[in-house]
């Protein structure tokens, strides 16, 4: 990974460059790594690079507009390799960046930094101050500069993959549409703090995990999913668990949104201080204001049994 153009190596040699936000990495964005490795072998070229943007351009532009994220950078670095690139140039995106017209991002990027021999990209891709460059502008530069241009589609049957559409997913709470649009469950990673150990007095002892700022996230309700442990002697092992997003309206005074999960049928694990992903694999129901304990006992019962069920097929 290189976060500069700078560490750039000298000697790098022509290569297959793609670009984009690949803001979680979903469909679309695996198709267009996929054919930049397919166009790599057509033209006779080993690295595939892919260029992004560290923070989103719209954080940085409007950020009163900026999109919750799907992915951390370095959870965006680890997708990205795992689609089939060999390097990653993260560009530290800002005001002055913003204001390169589309030849300047030709010329230093494609030409200086990653001496292009194939750019492969969105249909859709824009560039270049106030997006003013397109695919036209650079098959035009292309011809002049001794790189082709490759632009995929990414239509998903009806369905346009796009980091927009997961996340209208999961504001909606569709953790099943997410995942089919990503091609995998939508996942989120943190370290377990301590709560107010509520759960575990309930019986259901949860692993809470703060929810970042600026991330996307389910909308608030109860999922079923899995939690993996990323740490320590047991790195790895993956649970199933019923999760809750958001606060708990039940109990008054709450008002930070976390992702708690009760690991089914355990009330043994130690996971404080522990990095965990938690993925989700279906929704069970909405945030729900119970009159008494006795109530939310009865439906965390019936969340768990629906849990066992949906992760169990």
């Amino acid at each position: 990974m290189w976060r500069d153009f700078s560490e750039v190596p000298s000697d790098l040699g022509r290569t297959v460059v793609t670009i984009g936000n690949f803001d979680g990495m979903h469909l679309g964005h695996q198709h267009v790594v996929r054919r930049a490795r397919e166009v790599a072998a057509e033209v006779g070229v080993d690295h595939v690079v892919a260029v992004t943007f560290d923070p989103h351009p719209i954080a940085v532009l409007r950020p009163e507009h900026a999109p919750p994220t799907l992915t951390t950078i370095d959870g965006r670095l680890r997708l990205l390799g795992e689609a089939g690139v060999d390097d990653v140039l993260v560009i530290p995106f800002s005001r002055e960046i913003a204001g390169w017209s589309p030849q300047e991002f030709i010329d230093r990027i494609l030409l200086a930094a990653l001496h292009a021999k194939a750019v492969v990209v969105g249909a859709n891709f824009r560039f270049g101050n106030r997006a003013a460059g397109d695919c036209n502008l650079l098959r035009a530069a292309g011809a002049e500069h001794d790189f082709v241009l490759e632009e995929v589609s990414l239509d998903g049957g009806p369905q346009v993959w796009s980091s927009t559409y997961v996340r209208t997913c999961l504001a909606a709470g569709d953790v099943a549409g997410a995942a089919e649009a990503l091609g995998r469950p939508f996942t989120t990673r943190g370290v377990v703090v301590e709560g107010d150990k509520r759960g575990r007095e309930l019986g259901y002892p949860t692993a809470n995990v703060p929810v970042r700022t600026g991330a996307a996230v389910p909308a608030d309700g109860v999922y079923a999913g899995r939690l993996t442990v990323l740490d320590g002697p047991d790195a790895g092992t993956t649970y199933p668990a019923a999760i809750s997003v958001g606060t708990n309206p039940t109990f008054a005074g709450e008002r930070e949104s976390r992702v708690e999960s009760y690991v089914l049928d355990r009330t043994d694990l130690d996971l404080y201080g522990r990095e965990v992903e938690v993925a989700f694999a279906d929704r069970l129901r909405g945030m729900v204001r119970f009159d008494s304990v006795d109530d939310l006992l009865t439906a965390m019962a019936d969340d768990v049994a629906r849990a066992r069920t949906i992760l169990a097929d």
